[in-house]
């Protein structure tokens, strides 16, 4: 019988959206005339407009402004030119949220609490227009808003959808409520059959929702907690993102399960959980070391790769370091490094990632201000 190698799901998704920016089609959600101003003036917004609150001008894809209309506060979001983030999901994040934003707008298990929806959105105009959310980014993780934001994920994932970057920027949280506000990097997979979007699907196991949140998001967190408050203190902080990560994979292993899925996946999951109850009955400070090395390894590679660096990525920097220095002998116990810096010994390792740090703090994008 003939076998056919796997589909590389992601290679396909890249050049089909790389084909449709070519062909210059447009890509619309909604109805311009439910816009709380005409799209065109939309379209030349800028901090002297009447209707303008604030200017955000930080995002890398777009700029935010929030717009006074029609007795309430909207967000419209306006491309830029050129994308800050290098290589083609940068250059594609724009269409890839507008079309995200299409196909979610079409399916009722997503009308909910915890995901921005869409007013308007226009490919070729470069706008996307939905409510404004009058919170801020989530600096201080507590049980609800980590109940919260794992609710959402899993509501995605159940529908299709895998979320990359669940960094500050991307995460609000307003008086009752975390929100996810940009899906530029938001892909479609099959949950039953793929462990995420990335290469064949089964090609990335490492990459997950817990791990996506923790290394785009919670380990920021709690790096900070580590320098200001104590080791002591961020374990008790990761013991409860861990046991809600742990309850909310339990979940979705049962719900994929009743979906259909493959045993691969319901194996990879229970080997996830598996691991993770064993060290939630311990003291959980090997899986913090092994897991804080990933997240802070892969969040420098990720802004690295993307020329995004930002204090938090030298800050991650820093603490990768540290651990070279201090707790060399207890990562390689635990095997956190690919092969090739598997094959490193300390001196080399410390070198490499000195290196890394040089290149973040070239690669560091220039502070901008909010109006």
């Amino acid at each position: 019988m003939t076998t056919h190698p796997p589909i590389d799901i992601e290679h396909l998704r890249r050049q089909h959206q790389l084909d449709w920016v070519a062909s210059g089609r447009d890509l619309v959600v909604g109805d311009a005339a439910t816009c709380p101003l005409p799209p065109d003036e939309l379209m030349r917004l800028d901090a002297r407009h009447p209707a303008v609150r604030e200017v955000h001008d930080s995002g890398l894809t777009a700029e935010v402004f929030r717009v006074q209309a029609g007795g309430r506060d909207w967000a419209v979001k306006r491309a830029r030119a050129a994308c800050k983030v290098q290589g083609v999901d940068g250059q594609t994040s724009f269409l890839n949220e507008v079309q995200r934003r299409a196909e979610m707008a079409a399916l009722p298990s997503l009308q909910r609490a915890g995901l921005s929806p869409t007013v308007y959105a226009s490919l070729k105009q470069g706008l996307i227009v939905s409510p404004w959310i009058a919170g801020a980014p989530v600096s201080d993780w507590d049980e609800t808003s980590l109940r919260q934001l794992f609710d959402t994920g899993l509501a995605l994932l159940r529908a299709g959808f895998f979320e990359w970057d669940f960094c500050p920027g991307n995460v609000l949280r307003d008086a009752r409520q975390v929100w996810l506000f940009d899906y530029g990097y938001l892909y479609r997979f099959d949950p039953r059959r793929h462990f995420n979007s990335a290469g064949t699907g089964l090609s990335a196991p490492q990459h997950h929702l817990a791990e996506r949140i923790e290394s785009r998001h919670v380990f920021g967190g709690l790096l900070r907690l580590e320098l200001e408050h104590g080791a002591d203190a961020a374990l008790r902080a990761f013991r409860l993102e861990k046991s809600i990560a742990l309850e909310a994979y339990q979940r979705l292993r049962s719900l994929l399960a009743a979906d259909g899925a493959t045993a691969t996946v319901l194996q990879w999951l229970d080997g996830i959980c598996a691991g993770w109850r064993a060290a939630l009955a311990g003291s959980l400070s090997d899986l913090y070391l092994r897991e804080a090395w990933r997240s802070h390894a892969t969040d420098l590679a990720d802004d690295l790769a993307g020329q995004t660096c930002t204090p938090t990525t030298l800050a991650r920097a820093d603490w990768l370091l540290d651990a070279l220095r201090l707790h060399h002998a207890a990562l390689a116990a635990q095997r956190v490094w690919p092969a090739a810096e598997a094959a490193l010994d300390r001196p080399g390792l410390i070198a490499l990632y000195e290196q890394r740090r040089r290149q973040a703090v070239a690669y560091q994008l220039p502070r901008t201000t909010h109006a």
